[in-house]
This record gives C-alpha cells, structure tokens and sequence, in this order.
C-alpha cells in the first residue's frame, strides 16, 4: 500500500509539473521570489536615450530622487545613452533582464513612431517591453516669425493656398512630432509647404526667430520663451485642448482644422515579460511619485502636464498612439531606412 501511494504521489507531482510547463504557471514559491521587488542591495538603473542635460534627461533624474526616497534609500541612477533616434537606450532596456531594475524613460517616438518609420528596428515594441507608467503629456505649439504676414490657423492656410511651396516649416529632425504635424498639418487643410529639418531644437528654434523658416511645431516650454521674448508669435496648439501655460492660445481644432490632437508623452517602460505583480508595483509607485508636489511643479514648469496613467492604462495609450501616427507617416510616405 505504501509503494502504491508513493507512486501516486509521484505521479501527481509530475502532472503538476507539466501543467506549470505547458501553461507558463508559476509555482508559489518561485512567483512570491520574483515578485520581490527591489531586490536588496540591487541598483535600479533608469535608461535615458537622449544627452545629460536634456530636457528628458532632468525629469529622470527628479524621478530617480523620489524613487530613491520612496524605498527608503535605494539606489536609483540615471543612465544616458543618447543616439540612432532612441534606438540604442531602448535595445539596452529590451535585452535586460525584466526584473524591475533597468528602466527605460523615453518620448512617444520610441514605440510609437519609430516602428512605421524603420522597416527594421534592434527591438520589438510591443513584445521588447512592458508598459509601466506615462509620467508627462506633452504639447507642441505652431509657431511663427513675429512678422509672418497671418496671425493664426486659419490666415496660414489661406496664405499656403496662394503660395503653394513658398512656406517652410521648420522640426528638430526628420521623422520626428514637429516633422509629422507639419505633414499631418497639409494632409488636413489641402497645402503645400517644404519641410527643412534641422539637428536638434535648439537648432530648429533659432531658425524661426531667425525667419529661415515660417512656421514650426515647437515644444511648449521653448514656444512659451519665444513669444514671451517676442521672437515667435503662436498660432495654434495640435492638442485637444488649450494647454494651461497659454491659455489665450486657441486650439488648431478650435480654428476649424481637425486632427491635429495627438498628445506627445514621456514614460517608463521595463523589458517584456515582467512579472505582473512587479509591473504593477513599480506603476503604482511611479503613479504616486507623478502627482507629488516636486513633479507636478517641474512639469508645469516646463510647460507640460503630469500623467497618472500607468499600466494598463498606458498600455492602450501606446497603442492608440502608434495606429495614429502609423497611419500619418504611410500617408506621407516617410521611410527613414
């Protein structure tokens, strides 16, 4: 009787061992090890794809102050690796492992855009990497010279219908948001204009208030400082509705030109596969570390708002956004590879 149950007991071990094989379950034991996190005495390391000093840049670091301070002391660093339009921080991030410690603070154009631009990319957005939080929505603003002959929206594209090709729109690289709304911009209201794209939005801006270029989707903190210097005057913000650091500033909607609403974001990724309860650990965290008075201060600052979105939430942003600009660049036919 004994080597009977023995043998039963042996065999229930291995049905239930298969079970977990074949439906990717994970034992008690090994699911509460991996959902520990942090892991004692382990860094986390916050993957920034852009230069220190960065716009981008400083968010991460704030992030990684409160991070550091909301577990008690743990070490939080902020890892630049600039260049090749995100790619390089991002495949860093996809080829780690998902265990919560190496993140990855980018801009909408690493999973959103880049993915219709390059017929190959050195990762996969969807699979590569987990959602965990958007932590800034970001505007851009239509800018011009202070002597371009209209004043808003709707003067702009009557003076681009009588001089088809004559006005040139500036953005700080090709394929980047301030290129695409500009394409986005003509698709909508029947014009024509030249696209000159430039390194950078320093580069971009210093253009405009030059009057190399006539028109430019700029970033809203550096929008903001040319029209209060009196070097630009805006036209119009592609967003859905009127940002608060302008808030006399009509929408490009509200001007009677519709589509132009696609919100740029900052947000945190981890590698695919995270364990769920990490995943949702870590958004919670980012989340509340979003509406802290020291981040909502420094976004606002910057002329964008905070994001509590975080999970699935922003799961479907990512989405949604990446249908959208996937079907603005096919239309314009942009190719970068």
């Amino acid at each position: 009787m004994e080597s009977i149950a023995r043998h039963r007991r042996f065999l229930l071990a291995m049905a239930a061992s298969a079970v977990m094989a074949a439906g990717g379950l994970v034992a008690p034991a090994a699911f509460a090890q991996s959902a520990t996190w942090p892991i004692a005495g382990k860094p986390i390391r916050i993957v920034v794809p852009f230069p220190a000093g960065s716009g981008s840049d400083a968010t991460a670091r704030v992030i990684a102050k409160l991070m550091s301070d909301e577990l008690n002391g743990a070490s939080v660093i902020v890892d630049n690796k600039p260049g090749a339009g995100t790619f390089i921080g991002a495949q860093d991030v996809a080829r780690a492992p998902a265990d919560g410690h190496t993140l990855l603070y980018t801009i909408v154009i690493t999973h959103t855009q880049n993915p219709h631009l390059y017929a190959k990319l050195p990762y996969d957005p969807v699979k590569d990497f987990t959602p965990l939080a958007q932590m800034v929505k970001s505007a851009t603003v239509l800018i011009a010279p202070p002597d371009a002959p209209f004043n808003n929206v709707q003067e702009m594209v009557r003076y681009a219908k009588a001089n088809p090709g004559k006005l040139n729109y500036a953005s700080f690289s090709q394929g980047s948001t301030s290129h695409l709304n500009g394409e986005l911009l003509q698709m909508r209201t029947g014009t024509k204009m030249t696209h000159v794209p430039y390194k950078g939005t320093a580069d971009a801006s210093r253009a405009l208030a030059a009057g190399e270029v006539q028109l430019y989707f700029d970033g809203t903190a550096t929008a903001v400082q040319l029209i209060k210097a009196g070097k630009a005057k805006g036209l119009g913000t592609a967003t859905p509705s009127r940002v608060p650091v302008l808030p006399d500033l009509p929408t490009i909607a509200e001007q009677g030109v519709q589509g132009l609403d696609i919100v740029g974001w900052q947000g945190i990724f981890g590698p695919g596969n995270m364990d769920p309860a990490v995943a949702r650990k870590i958004g919670d965290l980012l989340a509340k570390i979003g509406r802290s008075p020291e981040m909502v201060k420094l976004i606002e600052t910057q002329g964008n708002e905070p994001s509590g979105a975080s999970g699935p939430a922003f799961a479907a942003i990512v989405k949604n956004d990446s249908e959208r600009w996937g079907e603005v660049i096919k239309a314009a036919n942009i190719k970068l590879d």
